[in-house]
């Protein structure tokens, strides 16, 4: 899956930064990669210039096949704790909507209230 990183205030988009990123997310996505075409990263320092706790933001928006965007959001003392964190929350969010249109994939059996023939 495509991951494209985007640093915003404060922080240095780095070639590293950017290949830590797709390995990392791609490899802790792998199970949802035959839904994910995408994922976009963007990090920014909250507090610019200035320190304090939690001051990295990093949001992820995964594209998925069919569906409008998920999002998951974390902020971190810094962006690799950041975008780990925001893994783990975009992680369940795709468990969790994806589970559900699977779940609902899964009721297409044949009932007697569909066919309306009697039991016999």
């Amino acid at each position: 899956m495509q991951v494209q990183v985007n640093a915003g205030d404060g922080i240095e988009s780095t070639e590293a930064l950017e290949r830590w990123a797709n390995d990392y997310l791609n490899e802790a996505l792998a199970r949802f990669r035959q839904d994910i075409t995408g994922i976009e990263v963007q990090l920014k320092d909250e507090n610019s210039g200035k320190s304090g706790p939690a001051d990295k933001r990093c949001l992820l928006e995964a594209r998925v096949t069919g569906q409008d965007p998920m999002v998951a959001e974390h902020r971190a003392e810094n962006q690799d704790m950041a975008i780990r964190g925001a893994t783990q929350k975009l992680l369940k969010v795709l468990d969790h909507r994806l589970g559900k249109l699977e779940r609902r994939g899964n009721h297409d059996r044949e009932t007697i209230r569909k066919t309306g023939s009697p039991l016999v």
